[in-house]
């Protein structure tokens, strides 16, 4: 377990390093330069030079680089360009409303997906299997704008039980929070739920006609025990390293929800970076979902030795 843990460390550095070079390149291909949207409309040529000079624009790209790697490693990962707050700053704002909003999605992913994969394991080739593999293909094939829009249309502006758009703190007003978030979990979720519903699936299917559930049916267990106990158990086993994963997804690719619902989280910041050229919070936001993203990873994997004993070796 020791040894697996430092082999994954180590390979965390080089997978960072990677990653963050990747993304300053690419930031640096787009079209535009920041320094002349920062010097507003009247781009007077000294207030431009002034700007490249103060964010090291006016040096090589390996030397801003070098800078920007610099900063990193010290906790700093520079300024906006465009409204001049730390993107550290802007993370922490950020960052907790995706977060909450990916661990509602993930909640519901959980809650649909596991149920109506079992259901459709041990129901296989009735009316209940049928309908689950429907709901998995509905929920696969149904794009997040269409489903996000008509959620507005019907609980906001028919029915007005949910606000259309907007968020609010949980420490504010919990009750308000939740409302305002559940139509983007729920939209976020359920493409997750979908695929959660199809690997569950397939995993009981597999562990059904494994040698100890025949042993556990023929001790004269009930169906149910055999199920919950023996079968499921051994199931899930690789649905909780997808849904680490899925929960990573989620907080880097949460932008059109975000943006459909209003919500002001990484989605809507990287958006509006990219546009304004606000390097700086493209690269922090970038690296940051990278980071998070890897460590989920991590933590998927532990958590699948630690289910596994077979693994722990």
């Amino acid at each position: 377990m020791l040894n697996f843990l430092a082999k994954r460390l180590a390979q965390l550095i080089p997978t960072l390093f990677f990653v963050s070079l990747l993304i300053f390149s690419l930031q640096h291909l787009l079209p535009g330069d920041p320094a002349l949207v920062m010097a507003g409309e009247e781009r007077d040529p000294a207030v431009i030079e002034q700007i490249r000079q103060q964010y090291h624009l006016d040096q090589p790209i390996p030397v801003q680089y070098a800078y920007w790697v610099k900063g990193v490693l010290m906790g700093d990962f520079g300024e906006s360009l465009r409204n001049k707050m730390p993107v550290s700053s802007l993370i922490a704002q950020k960052l907790p409303v995706t977060m909450q909003i990916a661990g509602m999605a993930i909640v519901v992913a959980f809650l649909i997906g596991i149920p109506a994969g079992i259901i459709s394991a041990v129901k296989m080739g009735t009316a209940w299997d049928y309908g689950a593999n429907l709901f998995a293909l509905w929920g696969i094939s149904t794009p997040n704008f269409w489903l996000g829009i008509m959620l507005i249309f019907l609980f906001s502006v028919e029915l007005g039980w949910l606000p259309a758009s907007g968020y609010v703190p949980l420490s504010e007003n919990w009750r308000a929070s939740l409302a305002a978030s559940v139509m983007p979990a729920f939209v976020l979720g359920n493409a997750i739920a979908a695929i959660l519903m199809r690997h569950t699936r397939s995993a009981m299917l597999q562990v059904l006609e494994s040698d100890y559930v025949r042993t556990a049916r023929a001790k004269g267990l009930s169906e149910r025990t055999v199920i919950l106990k023996h079968a499921m158990r051994n199931a899930l086993t690789p649905i909780i390293t997808l849904g680490a994963l899925e929960l990573g997804t989620l907080l880097s690719g949460a932008v059109l929800t975000e943006q459909i619902f209003s919500i002001p989280g990484f989605g809507k910041l990287i958006v509006d970076a990219v546009f304004n050229r606000d390097y700086a919070v493209v690269q922090g936001v970038v690296l940051t979902t990278a980071t998070i993203y890897i460590t989920l990873n991590l933590i998927a994997d532990i958590a699948y030795i630690l289910v596994n004993p077979r693994l722990r070796g």
